[in-house]
């Protein structure tokens, strides 16, 4: 071959070679990319769509009623605040938090289930780590958990392998507009 074509062929090469790794980095930089999709995929603002448990004998329940509500937000700095609440929770008689009887307190706290903190992906089981920093129910406070999700659309799904009522749950969300 002619020592021109080599040399432009040459020059071919290493302009390919330099457009690839513009365009999609090192392998590793490509690889760190392609991890934190999922993570990128979670920051946002989320509504509850449903919220259903099994519970340890097997049945079936729609864990805050039919038509509960919810808002999830993830935001890029690694914080969440998720709250799910019943629709059709009765007001307190006294009109008054710190004077609701046992059974509005009770109802009140069944009724609902906020908690938040710090959150992270773990790649690996395509799960979102919670770590709780505070909830309505305290025994949850302090503690990691982790729930496998998976994102199709503007749907987001997960699974909660200890329910706060015992049992498991799943539960949807779908991105607010």
């Amino acid at each position: 071959m002619n020592k021109s074509i080599l040399k432009i062929m040459g020059v071919l090469s290493v302009v390919t070679a330099l457009v690839g790794v513009m365009l999609f980095g090192t392998s590793q930089g490509w690889a760190q990319q392609k991890a934190g999709a999922s993570a990128k995929q979670l920051v946002g603002t989320w509504t509850l769509v449903s919220a259903s448990g099994t519970l340890p004998d097997g049945k079936k329940v729609q864990t805050f009623g039919p038509d509960p509500q919810g808002l999830l937000i993830f935001n890029a700095n690694g914080r969440y605040s998720l709250q799910i609440c019943r629709s059709n929770r009765a007001k307190f008689a006294s009109n008054n938090r710190e004077k609701g009887t046992p059974e509005e307190n009770q109802a009140s706290v069944h009724g609902c289930n906020p908690h938040w903190g710090k959150y992270s992906v773990n790649e690996k089981d395509r799960a979102i780590v919670f770590q709780i920093e505070y909830a309505m129910f305290p025994n949850w406070e302090g503690t990691k958990q982790e729930r496998s999700f998976t994102i199709t659309g503007n749907e987001l799904k997960y699974f909660v392998p200890t329910a706060s009522a015992g049992g498991t749950a799943d539960v949807v969300w779908r991105r607010a507009k």
